[in-house]
């Protein structure tokens, strides 16, 4: 403890220097809640503040690293709780709390409870992709537990009969805010799933909020509700940017109760443009080919066959009339050579043939019984019948005697004389 003697005082520097060692040390971590006020934005990137509440106030820093990583902006006037350090800034004897660590006053706990929550039933696996069910692409039974009076339900309805006229739509009522609203909601599930006939999807939503408006939604009767559902789910709660447990436990998620008409229901529009298209795909190829065909038909049709078919019959005509010609000419040409020949060949062999040399006075004698040619007096026998060929006849004679001349041996014999 300082010296209460004057002789031993301390510099102003001591003095600080012991300030700040003690407030660092007994103040290292520390949760400070108040008023933000005086927000400064330097081109640094840190956040100068004051923390303040009815009685004091004090200085407070955030470091640009820490400033970046802040999920919400802090705005004049917005009640937080901050968790950081004091530190004593030597050179004008202040203090100062370095904040490490920011949050909207009120909603800390239920961050932590959402949290601690999504943890526990993904540990589970109720929000497993595995487990995500497709929704059907043209459902006819639509439900959706909600509010009746709320602004969702009529947006909703008027983009599901925009976009399929047809579709049936059944409003569930069950409260979406406040007091008993997750037991209302789990309730309104519970009664969907027992419909009959069955429903084909099921929407359960609300519009935007708070935090603490949406948080029925975050509730584990609801989320459970959802998972255990035999119908396939749709989320739609809140806006964009709110993201609930419900969605996580839910089949598919829209980001308005809008976007979940238009992601459960499907566009008559649409679908009509898209038959459209496919009926042209189909169509284009079988009207190339039907073009093609047509275009080898008029190609066909140009042909002179078909323009002047009795051109080609006279063309055929004429040339039968041609060939006829030609092999008439070939037949007679080829008549008179043969006849040449066979007039040469006739007198070849008239002038060969014995005949000729009968014409002449001479004679030729054969057998009657064999037809042998007699060419000596051996060759015949007395009382054989003969055969004597003349130029111009034959004469049948007997042999009543053989007589030998002597002109081949030199002997002449008379057997005797033909008759």
């Amino acid at each position: 403890m300082p010296s209460p003697d004057p002789a031993q005082a301390i510099s102003v520097s001591e003095l600080t220097a012991m300030i700040k060692g003690t407030l660092e040390m007994n103040f290292s971590s520390v949760w400070v809640s108040g008023e933000v006020t005086d927000i400064a934005r330097p081109r640094s990137g840190h956040i100068y503040l004051t923390l303040k509440d009815g009685q004091s106030q004090i200085r407070g820093i955030i470091w640009r690293s820490v400033a970046e990583r802040l999920p919400f902006d802090l705005d004049d006037g917005q009640a937080v709780i901050c968790f950081g350090s004091i530190d004593v800034y030597a050179a004008r004897g202040s203090y100062q709390l370095v904040i490490r660590k920011a949050e909207p006053q009120g909603i800390g706990a239920l961050q932590l409870a959402f949290r601690q929550m999504q943890q526990r039933l993904a540990d589970e696996g109720l929000f497993a992709p595995e487990r995500k069910r497709p929704l059907p692409n043209f459902p006819k039974r639509v439900g959706f537990v909600t509010s009746p009076t709320g602004a969702a339900v009529r947006d909703f309805l008027e983009v599901a009969l925009r976009r399929w006229p047809g579709i049936e739509v059944i409003v569930i009522p069950a409260k979406v805010q406040g007091a008993g609203a997750a037991r209302s909601i789990c309730e309104g599930i519970i009664a969907a799933n027992a419909f009959t006939p069955s429903l084909d999807v099921l929407v359960v939503g609300r519009g935007g909020g708070s935090l603490e408006d949406l948080w029925c939604f975050n509730e584990e009767l609801v989320v459970r509700a959802l998972a255990a559902s035999t119908v396939p789910t749709v989320s739609a709660v809140g806006h964009e940017i709110d993201v609930t447990l419900s969605d996580l436990a839910a089949d598919a998620r829209a980001l308005t109760p809008t976007a979940a008409a238009e992601m459960v229901v499907p566009d008559i529009a649409q679908l009509h443009r898209m038959l459209d298209q496919y009926a042209d795909r189909m169509l284009r190829p079988i009207r190339s080919q039907m073009e093609l065909y047509r275009e080898r038909l008029r190609s066909l049709e140009r042909r002179p066959v078909f323009t002047q078919p009795f051109d080609r019959l006279q063309q055929l005509a004429r040339r039968l009339d041609e060939l006829d010609l030609r092999s008439r000419r070939a037949i007679e040409a080829n008549l008179r050579r043969f006849h040449d020949r066979l007039q040469r060949a006739s007198a070849t062999l008239a002038a060969l043939s014995p005949l000729a040399t009968l014409s002449r006075g001479y004679s030729a004698t054969y057998r009657a019984a064999d037809q042998g040619l007699l060419r000596s007096i051996r060759d015949v026998q007395t009382g054989e019948e003969l055969v004597t060929q003349l130029g111009d006849g034959r004469v049948r004679s007997t042999v009543s005697a053989i007589e030998a001349t002597g002109v081949g041996n030199g002997t002449v014999a008379d057997e005797g004389a033909a008759s």
